[in-house]
């Protein structure tokens, strides 16, 4: 199928974009690594009026990180830097993991964090992890900066918080505690080339072994990445043992809400739910134990 014809900018600044999409209003689209938005084109699902490409905006594709303000990933950091980056593999394993996880090389090398959270899919594999840890985003507008905390900024299938003039600028993680753990785990129907079927990200804070925090979102089971409270409450203030973090995959699968659809049947993402959760709860301890 033959591209709808557009319009194409490259900015070279935050507010030389902003004042695009104010100008081009409705039919402006932002285009940071194009794997879901030129698809989308493709496929004759979207037919923007203009493109307003970011990768010309220097510094917002930087992924930087200090033990005190914790991580920054810009907008237009790809997927495979964010695996690949030694501060991230030493302090963000699981943060990592995700971003080692989503697509295929093709699209790691193309794709970013920031559009895999702007494509607001029930199933973004970054999302889970960054939602454990409590990740916020920043937004430039007409009217300056705003940090939003990211499990305000899903709205709904393909929604997100962002108002017409804003750019998601950069992804801030908070340093991970010393007594803590992180783990994402995932599956899908063709392993690597597919979205994810289930995805799970879990963080843990521990005393001893006693679970003091903990924090559960699973994907791809819900209209948005959702938060699993009741299973939270499973293993707060309790010794993970593999009894406990038995009940909590069985409270996980209970409280995951999927549907059927062409990659997997609602029931087997429940039982996935579960075993993953289970997964993730496990690792999740090991290193906060090991930390």
């Amino acid at each position: 199928m033959t591209l709808p014809k557009f319009e194409y900018f490259a900015p070279e600044s935050l507010e030389e974009a902003q004042q695009l999409l104010l100008n081009k209003a409705e039919g402006a689209h932002l285009l940071a690594g194009g794997t879901d938005l030129l698809v989308k084109m493709n496929h004759g699902l979207l037919k923007p009026a203009s493109l307003i490409a970011l990768k010309h905006i220097k510094g917002l594709e930087e992924i930087t990180f200090d033990p005190k303000n914790g991580l920054k990933i810009g907008a237009t950091a790809l997927l495979a830097n964010v695996a690949a980056h030694p501060d991230i593999l030493e302090h963000y394993p699981a943060v990592a993991a995700a971003a080692r996880e989503t697509a295929n090389v093709q699209i790691r090398n193309m794709g970013t964090v920031a559009g895999n959270l702007c494509n607001a899919a029930p199933s973004a594999d970054n999302a889970p992890t960054l939602l454990a840890m409590n990740a916020e985003v920043l937004i430039s507008g007409a009217k300056g900066e705003r940090r939003l905390p990211l499990d305000q900024f899903f709205k709904g299938p393909g929604a997100n918080a962002l108002d017409s003039d804003e750019i998601l600028s950069a992804i801030l993680v908070p340093a991970p505690d010393s007594d803590s753990g992180v783990s994402y785990q995932h599956i899908s129907a063709r392993g690597k080339v597919d979205i994810s079927a289930v995805c799970v990200g879990v963080m843990v804070r521990m005393e001893g072994d006693i679970c003091r925090d903990v924090r559960i979102f699973l994907g791809a089971v819900a209209p948005v990445p959702m938060r699993a409270v009741k299973t939270e409450a499973t293993v707060l203030n309790q010794q993970l043992t593999e009894e406990i973090i038995e009940k909590a995959g069985i409270a996980a699968l209970d409280e995951s809400q999927p549907i059927t659809d062409v990659r997997s049947s609602a029931d087997y993402r429940k039982k996935m739910v579960a075993v993953l959760t289970r997964r993730a709860l496990t690792e999740a301890r090991d290193r906060a134990l090991n930390s």
